[in-house]
């Protein structure tokens, strides 16, 4: 029998990517990291994804040490809330085998239900070598697969390994993030063709395609039968930041699939706006080289992060970035939730949450 959060994983949510909040010294303020994870539960979100991309991969290097602490914090916030409700806890690993299963005793450690295995660095190893990798890890937790795109570190899979990788039977999910048709095309296709079709939830991490890949059904023949697999959800660095209008756009999504996809047309063009804020934040226009730096000055601006500081001195806005999200916040104030975080902030000054690291 699925428990109540796989049946949440295979039925679809929203799991935003937790950022790290730091204070002026680059050193972990811990006060703003439970508040983020408190925004998001308050958000109404189905989980949370912490020690990935957005919460940075420098948090592993030893002089500064931060997977373990930053995985507790969020572990501690989620179980004060008392929620009555399933909220998956989704933990990222990466590195070579032994690093991914210290990782994942990490993540089981604190109670997060699956993790999240970044292949990226691993450039070396063939498809092979890294089906092996999957597979050992997948014994020790369930895994989030990851198609993470080449410019932020990740690299180009063959259809046949995305097979493979489907029938792993510690695989629960995939993450899709090429941001390109094709990529992810292959992996929606090698897991509708997988016996384990529907032990296999597909999330969309597109940022620059988020509607419209949970708007898309796949159909394939497979056997002479058909078959049709779709985005069950998202995971997503975009969905850190205007997270409270976010759940009121995927449950749009939703009851746009069940009714018929009656008002898919208009759902398509707030789609295009979505992607127009997606661009001014993850900066795809300088090689998304400020996308860590823009999700923490949208943080800012609404005052759930104190500063842009990112562990490595090279990840700031790039030139121009600060008017774009000038730009797309003032053209589309309808998909920003800036009074929902304003009542949120005063609630957390009112309970003495809100405090300075």
């Amino acid at each position: 029998m699925e428990s109540a959060v796989e049946q949440l994983l295979y039925s679809g949510t929203i799991i935003p990517a937790h950022p790290l909040a730091l204070d002026q010294h680059r050193r972990l303020n811990e006060n703003r990291q439970r508040l983020l994870t408190r925004y998001y539960i308050a958000s109404g979100v189905g989980g949370v994804a912490v020690g990935v991309h957005t919460t940075q991969f420098a948090i592993r290097r030893p002089d500064i040490n931060l997977y373990e602490p930053v995985l507790r914090l969020a572990a501690e916030e989620i179980a004060a809330a008392g929620l009555s409700r399933p909220f998956i806890k989704v933990a990222g690993i990466c590195g070579p085998t032994e690093q991914a299963l210290k990782e994942a005793e990490i993540a089981l450690k604190y109670g997060y239900h699956i993790g999240l295995l970044s292949l990226g660095g691993l450039q070396a190893q063939t498809e092979e070598a890294l089906l092996t990798h999957v597979r050992a890890v997948a014994e020790v937790i369930p895994v989030f697969g990851f198609y993470l795109q080449p410019s932020v570190g990740g690299r180009i899979f063959s259809y046949d390994f995305w097979a493979q990788l489907a029938e792993i039977p510690g695989v629960k999910a995939i993450k899709t993030a090429p941001f390109n048709r094709y990529q992810t095309l292959d992996v929606v296709r090698a897991v509708a063709c997988s016996s384990r079709r529907e032990k296999i939830a597909l999330y969309t991490g597109n940022d620059d395609n988020i509607v419209a890949d949970l708007l898309t059904t796949y159909r394939f023949r497979v056997n002479g039968e058909t078959v049709e697999k779709g985005f069950a959800g998202g995971l997503l660095g975009h969905w850190s930041v205007w997270t409270e209008k976010v759940a009121g756009l995927f449950d749009r999504i939703k009851n746009c699939i069940l009714e018929d996809y009656k008002g898919a047309g208009e759902l398509l063009k707030e789609g295009i706006a979505v992607t127009d804020m997606n661009a001014a934040i993850f900066d795809p226009s300088h090689a998304f080289r400020g996308s860590i730096a823009g999700i923490h000055e949208v943080l800012r601006r609404q005052g759930l992060m104190e500063g842009t500081w990112c562990l490595e001195d090279h990840e700031v806005l790039s030139p121009g970035q600060t008017e774009e999200i000038d730009r797309v916040t003032a053209a589309y104030p309808h998909l920003t939730d800036d009074e929902f975080v304003k009542d949120f902030l005063s609630e957390a000054h009112n309970k003495n949450l809100l405090l300075h690291a």
